[in-house]
Parts: C-alpha cells; sequence; structure tokens
C-alpha cells in the first residue's frame, strides 16, 4: 500500500487532456467534420431564427413559444459549448484540452444540456394544458407562472450542472490523460481518476434521477393524457393532426432522454456506445429540435412569411 501511495505522489497531476474522438482514421475524421460542420450550422440557423421570429413577431408572444425561446437559446449553447471543440480536433494534429479548458466546457454543456432537460418537462405540462384544459389554461399559464418555470428550469440546471462537476473534478486526476470521447464528459472523465469514484458515480446518479428521470415521468404523463383525449376527438383530420404532433415530439423526447439515461444511468456501458449515445443528445437533439417543435408550426411558418415579405418591401 505505501508503494502504491508513493507512486501516486511521484505523478504529476494533468494540466491538459488528449481527446481520443470517434475515430483515430483520418478519411473517417474528414467524414465526421464534415458531419458536424453541417449539422451545427443546421443548428444555429434553426435556433436563432426561431428566437428572432419569437422575439420580433408579437403573435408568437405566447407561453408555448415563450418556452421554445428559452429552449433554442439552450439548444443554441449546449452546442456551441461541444461542436466547435469537437470541429477543432477532428482537423488538428494535436487534440488535446487544458484542465481549466474541459472543466469549463462540463460545467456549461451540462448546465444547457439539464436546463433543456427541465424545459421539455415544462413544455409537454403547457401542451397538456393548453389541449386537456383549455378553459382553464389562460388562468394557469400567466406570464409570471412563465417567468418562474423558466427560471427554475434554469436554476435546475445550474444546481445539476455544479454538482456533477464538483463531483467530477474535485478526484485527483495524475498519469494517463486519454478521454475516449470527442468532448470532456463525467463518464468518460472519472474513468481517468486516481481515487475511488463511487462516490462521484453515486452523485451523477442521483443527479440523474432529479433532471433525468423525473422530467421523463411528467412528460409521459403529459402526452398520456393528451393522447386521450386526442383519442376522444371527434374529427378524423383533429385526430390525425394531434397524433402527428405528439408523435414527433415523443420522438425527440425519447432521443435525447434515452441516450441521456444510457450515458449518466449505466456508466458500465461500453464505450463506443457510449461515445455514439453521446452524438444523439450532444450534436443530433439541439438540430432537431427547433425543425419538429417549432418550424414544422403553421404560426411560425407565417410568421417567417411576413418577415420574408417585409424584407422584400424594404427592397422594392
Amino acid at each position: 500500500r505505501s508503494k502504491k501511495n508513493t507512486s501516486q505522489m511521484n505523478q504529476t497531476w494533468i494540466t491538459e487532456f488528449l481527446l481520443l474522438g470517434l475515430s483515430d482514421d483520418s478519411q473517417n475524421q474528414l467524414l465526421l467534420f464534415a458531419l458536424f460542420l453541417v449539422v451545427y450550422l443546421v443548428t444555429l440557423l434553426g435556433n436563432l431564427l426561431l428566437i428572432t421570429l419569437v422575439l420580433t413577431d408579437s403573435q408568437l408572444h405566447t407561453p408555448m413559444y415563450f418556452f421554445l425561446c428559452n429552449l433554442s437559446t439552450a439548444d443554441l449553447f449546449f452546442s456551441t459549448s461541444i461542436v466547435p471543440q469537437a470541429l477543432f480536433n477532428l482537423v488538428s494534429r494535436r487534440k488535446v484540452i487544458s484542465f481549466i479548458g474541459c472543466a469549463a466546457q462540463l460545467l456549461l454543456f451540462l448546465l444547457f444540456g439539464c436546463t433543456e432537460c427541465a424545459l421539455l418537462a415544462v413544455m409537454s405540462y403547457d401542451r397538456y394544458l393548453a389541449i386537456c384544459d383549455p378553459m382553464h389554461y389562460p388562468l394557469i399559464m400567466t406570464w409570471r407562472v412563465c417567468g418562474y418555470m423558466a427560471l427554475g428550469c434554469w436554476a435546475s440546471g445550474i444546481l445539476v450542472s455544479l454538482v456533477d462537476t464538483t463531483f467530477t473534478l474535485r478526484l485527483p486526476y495524475q498519469g494517463d490523460n486519454r478521454i475516449a470521447h470527442f468532448f470532456c464528459e463525467p463518464p468518460a472523465i472519472l474513468a481517468l481518476a486516481s481515487a475511488d469514484i463511487h462516490s462521484a458515480e453515486t452523485a451523477i446518479f442521483l443527479m440523474g434521477v432529479v433532471i433525468l428521470l423525473a422530467p421523463l415521468s411528467l412528460i409521459l404523463v403529459s402526452y398520456g393524457s393528451i393522447l386521450m383525449t386526442v383519442v376522444r376527438m371527434k374529427t378524423t383530420s383533429g385526430r390525425l393532426k394531434a397524433f402527428s404532433t405528439c408523435g414527433s415530439h415523443l420522438l425527440v423526447v425519447i432521443l435525447f432522454y434515452g441516450s441521456g439515461i444510457i450515458s449518466y444511468m449505466t456508466p458500465k456501458s461500453a464505450k463506443l456506445l457510449g461515445k455514439l449515445v453521446s452524438m444523439f443528445y450532444s450534436v443530433i437533439t439541439p438540430m432537431l429540435n427547433p425543425l419538429i417543435y417549432s418550424l414544422k408550426n403553421k404560426d411560425v411558418k407565417k410568421a417567417l412569411r411576413d418577415v420574408a415579405i417585409k424584407r422584400l418591401l424594404l427592397k422594392l
């Protein structure tokens, strides 16, 4: 035991990490760079467009679009905290990130990702009230209530990110600095810790219950009630439209929460599987959210047409 302690003391503390990425093949890296770049640009365009439309069009000043604007803001920063660094590493020979840079990425991506978890749950509750209890909807979803809900979502994101980051980075890191991932994520970093990680894994698991399982349960209950209400609708077109909307929403929810649960609540999952699963919630979902939740919506399409017409008239 004394020899082990001595050898650990002789090892230097890690000041930077090597991100191994998704592949070490140069051709695969170029393909991944192209894929990540296209997805990131679509993510930026979709979310910025939605935020701009909601802020500028008075017809979109409703609770639903208020929450969608918050979701797009979270998505925008969530993706930006991960993808630019991943793009740089894909074309760089020295795929390193400083310890401080890794800590910042860890904190920020957890903050915006966890906020998104809470926002998706709040949005499902908003839709539940709008469809299942339309008479009381204006009385319940006042702007003050919406503001408190949004504030609660961001506060929960800050809390969970601080807990996960603190428990991950308080451990000593000496010796191996190769992270088997394309960004700094708690499970991948903990694999390099030079001490027992049980307490950190327990804390992350408990935070997962708070920010993943609890919101997912609320979403499933909300959409279950919505589907029951939809089934009772008299018109076939109304049922089909509602099923289509709920189906696309649930697809994003399952993709986002399912991949998050696999990564954070099953820490013994295979490394390759963990990296691929992380791609879904960190890279793909922020692109899909504005497309599925809003840009397919007739109100958003109308606002987009109005903006385009105004710009055209100004040019004339």
